[in-house]
């Protein structure tokens, strides 16, 4: 989600003492009366899904880390880079009743550099192939401080253990996008959301501009590359309706009222604007009546900013129905089996300590 953003991010620096002071003090903020806190705890957690056995499970980012590997490979250009990093990355799962337990630990996790604010990637999403947990990477990679690494989708093997599937940090760099943007570019990517249907998973990256469909097997296809004809959007939320894939994104800073998209894109890549006039989107999810909510990280301000992000429901065009507000910095929703929305709060920010939350959100 960070370094994704334009070359106006030096403007975080200002905002970054005031997210770490609200952030340790996330009940100061006033969310509307459906809103409760599932659970907490969380370093930067991100994507989310409800698993066959009925727990949740939450890609957390991590808290970066130390290593660097500057003067050994390409760096993400300054004021972002170079990154540094670390195994502080993390699958965590939630009971029905709140109880959070760890999956599988010690995941590459890494930061940007302090004068970008320190601002953390890692696991990035999660999802199911029948009782299989995969995961996406996005703070892996030589480029992240971390040789030997990779960004790419792992699988969670019975042991704890995990395998990488397939190897996105080698696609990118292999098939280059049209249009990357120069002074805002990261060689091994930092894959947002991924959704799984048909034994085949289908993730978006923001920073090349990318949909991709994944095989276990590890075969990479390029569905569409969003950057050819919208340039550097940054998309960052997918959902799936069993036909088309709707992908919204972040637009870059600052942050403009109205200024991010959803774009329905078909299987064999077709793209059209489906929806405009929100902001900041990082959440897609479609209810069992396949209406689309939109989750916006900021409202009404021109940079993050905690306390205003929003849910909405698509009730047709320009018909957008408030769902839930106040939230803090969320970065991605899901459905769960009783019909209500789970959310990740206080997900993107510097190196934490168990800031992060998970909301649930009764649908009315």
């Amino acid at each position: 989600m960070k370094s994704a953003r334009g070359t106006e991010r030096l403007v975080l620096l200002f905002l970054l003492p005031s997210v770490i002071a609200l952030a340790v003090a996330p009940a100061m903020f006033a969310q509307s009366s459906n809103v409760s806190v599932f659970a907490t705890g969380f370093n930067n957690p991100r994507g989310l899904k409800f698993g066959p056995d009925g727990y949740l499970y939450v890609a957390e980012g991590g808290a970066g880390g130390s290593t660097s590997t500057a003067g050994v490979c390409t760096q993400v250009p300054a004021p972002v880079g170079p990154y540094t990093g670390g195994f502080t990355s993390q699958i965590s799962k939630i009971a029905p009743d709140g109880t959070v337990t760890v999956v599988v630990d010690k995941l590459p996790s890494s930061q940007t550099s302090t004068a970008q604010g320190s601002l953390v990637s890692g696991v990035s999403d999660v999802a199911f192939i029948g009782h299989t947990l995969y995961a996406i990477l996005a703070g892996a990679g030589c480029s992240h401080g971390l040789a030997g690494t990779y960004n790419g989708v792992l699988r969670v093997n019975s042991d704890g253990s995990t395998t990488m599937v397939a190897d996105l940090s080698l696609f990118q760099k292999n098939h280059p996008v049209l249009n990357p943007e120069p002074d805002d570019f990261e060689p091994d990517g930092t894959w947002y959301s991924m959704v799984a249907d048909h034994g085949v998973f289908v993730a978006v990256e923001p920073n090349h501009g990318e949909l991709d469909a994944i095989w276990p097997a590890g075969f990479v296809y390029r569905i569409a590359d969003i950057s050819r004809t919208q340039g550097h959007i940054v998309p960052t939320a997918l959902a799936f309706d069993g036909q088309s894939f709707f992908v919204g994104n972040l637009d870059t800073f600052p942050i403009k009222d109205g200024s991010s998209k959803i774009l329905k894109i078909s299987q064999l890549g077709d793209l059209i604007t489906a929806y405009i006039g929100f902001s900041d989107i990082v959440g897609l999810a479609i209810d069992g009546k396949g209406r689309l909510y939109v989750l916006e990280n900021t409202t009404g301000n021109s940079f993050p900013t905690p306390g205003t992000g929003k849910i909405l429901r698509i009730d047709g065009k320009n018909n957008y129905k408030e769902i839930a507000t106040g939230l803090s910095l969320p970065t991605a929703m899901t459905f769960g089996p009783d019909g209500n929305l789970y959310v990740s709060n206080f997900g993107f920010g510097p190196p934490p300590v168990g800031a992060g939350q998970v909301l649930k959100v009764v649908v009315p």
